[in-house]
């Protein structure tokens, strides 16, 4: 669906929607033609399908699927593209930055859980499977790659990409923006954003969404350059037994994180922004309360939110001097 958004205002803005991984796309561009928005942006839109098609987690056929097969099958080498292989090289470099907590081959996991289909809805909890993928242990550094050629030395590798795609594919787009001539541009892939330029005279001014509530609690700036990222137990998770079981898994456990509602994280300008979005909330949300602090710097974030299972709000004193309140918080800390 495509939407022309100010059409009194010159130059317009732009915004063109979509659903891809499992979410809405939105693009929005500012001071260019409406055809040569839409090219552009179609031409987003055409290469985030081709990421999910190719490196879907569970859909027979795709990239992933058949590598997954072949690391279950054993240590037969298996040819991959160049991209996959960059994905999974840089996946394994965060993993280990982040001591396992950002864990992507731990698909065996997600599936456990249910979460690897496209709805939600309570599953049988079958703790001697969860137990047994927990003891197996697959971690990044299990999977060998040589010449585009993968494969693990541990059978219980299944890569669930699920938590670095988004930012990758944000990352494509900025390149696609830039290489266009696109100066002013916001691309929001489910609350993962990354922003081009500015909106006019000013900088594009983000929403993060209230874990509880309909609509926002909070607003920033997100300046050229910037992306932002949310983990929540908001969007994909299931109730049972009157408790909630989120889509974020503790590799440690095997179990949904309980605990926290949602953490936020603010990534500046670079040539990762947007995986670094995608990535670096998970080990702040897996992390214990009085670990947040030191997980957010081994992966180097300085501005950081998170809200905890009783709402209460923690954040870091950097992220508190960009933030504009929308819903008087809870705060429980400034670190």
């Amino acid at each position: 669906m495509v939407l022309l958004v100010s059409a009194c205002a010159k130059p317009p803005l732009v915004q063109t929607q979509s659903y891809v991984f499992g979410t809405l796309v939105d693009i929005s561009i500012y001071g260019e033609t409406e055809e040569k928005a839409h090219a552009v942006s179609n031409q987003i839109l055409q290469d985030f399908q081709r990421l999910h098609n190719q490196y879907h987690a569970w859909q027979d056929g795709s990239e992933l699927s058949k590598l997954n097969q072949s690391f279950a099958d054993g240590r037969t080498p298996f040819q991959i593209s160049q991209e996959l292989t960059e994905m999974l090289t840089q996946a394994r470099t965060l993993s280990k930055q982040s001591d396992g907590l950002f864990n992507p081959a731990i698909g065996g996991l997600i599936a456990a859980w249910g979460f690897q289909r496209d709805e939600f809805s309570p599953v049988e909890i079958k703790e001697a499977l969860i137990q047994k993928l927990v003891s197996a242990n697959p971690q990044m550094s299990d999977i060998v790659i040589k010449n585009n050629m993968a494969y693990s030395t541990n059978p219980a590798v299944k890569i669930d990409l699920g938590g670095y795609a988004k930012g990758y594919a944000l990352d494509m787009a900025a390149a696609e923006l830039h290489k266009n001539g696109i100066k002013n541009a916001l691309v929001n892939i489910g609350g993962n954003i990354i922003a081009v330029g500015q909106h006019g005279k000013k900088p594009w001014r983000v929403g993060i969404q209230h874990p509880r509530q309909p609509g926002p609690m909070a607003t920033l700036d997100l300046p050229d350059g910037w992306a932002i990222g949310t983990s929540g137990d908001y969007q994909r998770y299931f109730e049972q037994d009157g408790k909630r079981y989120c889509h974020i898994i503790d590799p440690r456990t095997g179990y949904p994180v309980q605990g926290t509602q949602a953490v936020t994280v603010l990534i500046p300008p670079g040539p990762n922004a947007g995986v670094l979005s995608d990535v670096t909330s998970k080990p702040i949300f897996l992390s214990a309360p009085d670990m947040r602090e030191n997980a957010a710097k081994k992966m180097g974030v300085a501005h950081y939110l998170l809200v905890n299972s009783q709402g209460e709000v923690t954040l870091s004193a950097a992220m508190n001097s960009r933030i504009h309140w929308l819903i008087e918080p809870k705060i429980k800390t400034i670190q």
